[in-house]
């Protein structure tokens, strides 16, 4: 999120699922920061803008042979440097501390003890939660180092040199669960690293137009947009930088939500200064998935015919060299392996790039934030609030919310199930405090009673949750009268569903989406 030529703090990344959030934390404080694979060290100890530097957890051990590593010049630079987890194993190992396997693993919620001072902890109770994910432990510190931290399991929870500004932890302050985290980080930037510059949605606003701008030059951009939030604010940024040289395409894949496509269109009509083509290709998407169940084929198969349906409109369009995508990060860091070790989750419809023979070099202004990140963007572009506090939506759309084999008729019924549910949590004020929220149509139907007569009809699934970033996520506590009230209107007034059912499942171990 930060450019070039900002003092920031570069995260070298290790593998670890969460490596982002310690990005996103130190920008949630005003931080400048910047994920970094690690074999990029080098470049972080060159650069002079480079305040301080964060070596993240990751799935390795130190002690197996090539395992992730960076040089001793890392360490003799005269940087701060914060170890987490696998971080301050490489640390102490590196530095002539000893790293051994533990006889049990720790994962999940621990107690620690605060032991030593450092601004790392300054201010912080003595006692408290922290988020364990780890086997190897540090049972020896490096010379120079003094323990801050011990929990029942282990003695070396958290540690300091002070004098060369090394700290490191073997919890993760990033995540939620670690209590004072972000107190932790922000003990990091301001108390060692000395960082005092502010970060801020206006700033970065005006410098992804000037990057924007420098990258198009007198180009014409392309941009597919769907009306949610990430597309909604990469059209409004490229709008903003490149004027009427911005041609906006909306493809109608017909696996919206009820009214969506008419709604989404009126809104970027007027929100942008170009006017939006839609397509509408419904009929094609449906032809395409006739008979497929597979998740992940579906998902194939909708991104493909995204691309072609994209390319005819473009090329009707003109000539562009250049496609902005709303991609985000959460995105890519489940898709690929980004940045280092890391597993893939899941595909993702805008991630992988379009095919190469396409010619597109593409504008991704978006693709280090998290979605409240781009919300503030949002703000900061004067995007009107009813766009930006739109639930995230799947870009394969309800495709991925009927499991089995897509149907013209399934769709209709979870459009009219889904618009209730919408209806109901925006009239009962829960809309706002839910961070994503759709029904799921199950390949099961079920017996019911209906008047004097037997159903055997479908089953629906509600699925709420609440989350900061989309990358873990705790299904919502819904009133009992809210669903009371949707269960009934869905069964009475939408034939061929008999059953409502609600899913309280996290993330992990479960995802959002159910495919």
């Amino acid at each position: 999120m930060a450019l070039a030529g900002h003092p920031r703090i570069v995260v070298l990344d290790f593998g670890s699922q969460v490596s982002m959030l310690i990005a996103r934390g130190l920008r949630e404080l005003g931080v400048s920061s910047e994920l970094w694979p690690y074999h990029r060290w080098r470049d972080a100890v060159d650069d002079p803008q480079v305040r301080g530097i964060i070596l993240s957890g990751g799935p390795a051990s130190v002690t197996a042979a090539g395992s992730p590593d960076v040089g001793d010049a890392l360490f003799t630079a005269g940087r701060p440097v914060l170890g987490i987890c696998y971080g301050m194993q490489l640390m102490c190992r590196r530095l002539g501390g000893r790293v051994e396997a533990g006889d049990q693993r720790e994962y999940g919620a621990a107690t620690i003890t605060v032991t030593g001072e450092s601004p790392l902890l300054a201010g912080l109770p003595r006692s408290q939660r922290v988020w364990m994910s780890h086997g190897d432990r540090v049972t020896a510190l490096p010379a120079g180092f003094v323990a801050l931290a011990h929990s029942e399991t282990i003695p070396f929870a958290a540690a300091a040199d002070p004098g060369r500004r090394f700290v490191c932890t073997q919890f993760h302050p990033e995540v939620a669960h670690t209590e004072h985290g972000l107190r932790m980080l922000e003990g990091f930037a301001r108390g060692i690293c000395g960082l005092t510059e502010q970060w801020s949605a206006a700033e970065f606003v005006q410098e992804a137009g000037e990057e924007i701008q420098a990258t198009v030059g007198a180009g014409h951009v392309l941009c597919g947009v769907s009306g949610g939030v990430d597309s909604t604010v990469v059209a409004t940024l490229v709008d903003r930088a490149v004027g009427d040289r911005l041609h906006c395409v909306f493809v109608d894949n017909g696996l919206l939500r009820q009214g969506e496509a008419d709604a989404v269109e009126q809104a970027l009509n007027g929100q942008l200064r170009r006017r939006v083509r839609r397509v509408d290709a419904g009929a094609l998407f449906l032809e395409r998935l006739r008979g497929v169940e597979e998740p992940e084929s579906k998902r194939r198969i909708i991104g493909a015919t995204f691309i072609e349906v994209f390319a005819r409109a473009a090329r009707e369009e003109g000539e562009f060299a250049f496609l902005a995508q709303g991609t985000l990060y959460p995105d890519r860091i489940e898709s690929v392996s980004l940045s280092g070790p890391s597993s893939t989750i899941k595909t993702h419809h805008n991630v992988g790039g379009l095919p190469a023979e396409l010619g597109f070099a593409l504008v991704e202004p978006l693709r280090d934030l998290f979605k409240d990140e781009v919300r503030a963007v949002g703000r900061a572009l004067g995007i009107a609030q009813p766009l930006l506090q739109r639930h995230p939506f799947p870009g394969p759309g309800l495709a991925v919310r009927i499991l089995g084999e897509v149907t013209a008729r399934k769709v209709r019924l979870l459009q009219a199930a889904d618009h209730i549910f919408m209806q109901e949590l925006r009239t009962s004020g829960q809309y706002d405090r839910i961070w994503q929220a759709g029904a799921i149509l199950l390949p099961v139907r079920s017996v019911g009673v209906m008047g004097d007569q037997r159903t055997y009809e479908a089953v629906v699934a509600l699925r709420a949750v609440t989350s900061r970033d989309g990358m873990t996520a705790d299904w919502a506590r819904v009133p009992d009268d809210v669903l009371g009230r949707v269960s009934n209107r869905i069964i009475n007034e939408v034939p061929g569903i008999n059953r409502v059912v609600y899913d309280i499942s996290s993330k992990p171990p479960a995802t959002i989406e159910w495919e």
